[in-house]
């Protein structure tokens, strides 16, 4: 409610009546700020019930997005229902059980001719493959070396007056020559006359006879007359080995040798070396080999290299490489192919 307020003018009133205008008006502002004290408290009761309004309708929205979304999602589970099993259809992922029949015969079908075809191929590459002798060799045809003990990196580091650093090199070369103690040689071994081949004629699944080669043949570095291979006194053996190659035979009248000396750096690091056997070759008489399926007893030969007089207190690397016609000793790209490259370091 609004009070309409008169407006009077001051010269239509004797002069008496100034100070009662005055008044007057003094009571006409003190209304005015009634009626502001007013509105503000109608604005502020209309407002309130507007807000509540709003909540409730947003509560009403949320109310009905949750039961539409959880509407939605139960027509999804239905239908995922009906599409793995609809029972007024009799179907089971949109298929008939008559329609699953026929899929699984084709694939049935498909699936052993595929399986009868690779067994065909398979059948027919293995019997143009022998398994006594390879279709296929490596590109390399000289064969590779690897030495005995093992070591880590081929670098041979150890003190002589603490066993406990050279131990391991002792442990790995006993057990590398269990297979060459004599007595082991001679019972399932041959005595073959040297410097000849070893050939054996015969269909190739007959077995064959190995040439014996014996652990003694390495005198110093058997093992035998120094239980500690030359490691406790810091004159270290190391073996060295041809890998083997079925029919792989050396140049006849060149027997492949190996030959050891400083790689790079001060010749004098190495000041000698003894070779097991005292010739450093591989002997014709342990070519060829049959492989292992026939050649059971197959006894790959050794050459020891006794390092009697070698530098201490200092790393110094070694290349002991093979010699003899027809052997590459100098690829790149590969270190073991023809040659084996390690480090001694024997500290006192």
């Amino acid at each position: 409610m609004r009070r309409q307020l008169r407006s009077r003018r001051a010269p239509a009133f004797p002069y008496g009546y100034r100070y009662r205008l005055d008044d007057q008006d003094e009571v006409n502002q003190n209304y005015l700020a009634d009626e502001e004290e007013e509105a503000e408290e109608e604005a502020r009761v209309m407002v309130v019930p507007d807000l509540e309004e709003e909540e409730e309708e947003k509560r009403e929205e949320e109310e009905s997005q949750a039961q539409e979304t959880g509407s939605a999602w139960w027509r999804k589970w239905q239908i995922v229902n009906e599409y793995l099993w609809d029972p007024e259809k009799r179907m089971s992922l949109a298929r008939t059980g008559q329609s699953w029949s026929l899929i699984l015969v084709i694939y049935f079908f498909f699936y052993a001719s595929l399986a009868a075809v690779i067994t065909l191929c398979m059948y027919t590459l293995f019997l143009t493959i022998s398994p006594y002798m390879p279709t296929f060799t490596e590109k390399v045809k000289p064969p590779g070396v690897m030495i005995r003990p093992f070591a880590h990196s081929l670098n041979f580091n150890f003190n002589v007056s603490e066993p406990d650093t050279w131990q391991h090199y002792v442990i790995s070369l006993n057990g590398f020559l269990q297979g060459y103690n004599d007595s082991l040689q001679e019972e399932m071994n041959v005595d073959c006359p040297p410097g000849q081949y070893f050939i054996q004629d015969g269909d190739e699944d007959e077995d064959k006879k190995a040439c014996q080669f014996k652990r003694s043949f390495l005198k110093n570095c058997s093992g035998l007359e120094d239980p500690t291979f030359g490691y406790s006194t810091g004159q270290p053996c190391i073996l060295l080995k041809m890998n083997r190659i079925v029919g792989f035979r050396p140049e006849p009248g060149d027997p492949v040798k190996v030959s050891c000396k400083v790689q790079r750096g001060d010749e004098n690091d190495i000041r000698s070396i003894n070779y097991y056997p005292e010739s450093a070759s591989f002997d014709l008489r342990y070519y060829p080999y049959y492989g292992k399926l026939t050649h059971v007893n197959y006894t790959s030969p050794l050459v020891a290299m006794h390092f009697t007089d070698v530098v201490k207190n200092q790393a110094v690397p070694v290349q002991c490489q093979l010699k003899g016609k027809g052997i590459i000793n100098d690829v790149i790209n590969d270190r073991f192919v023809g040659r084996v490259i390690f480090t001694l370091n024997i500290e006192t």
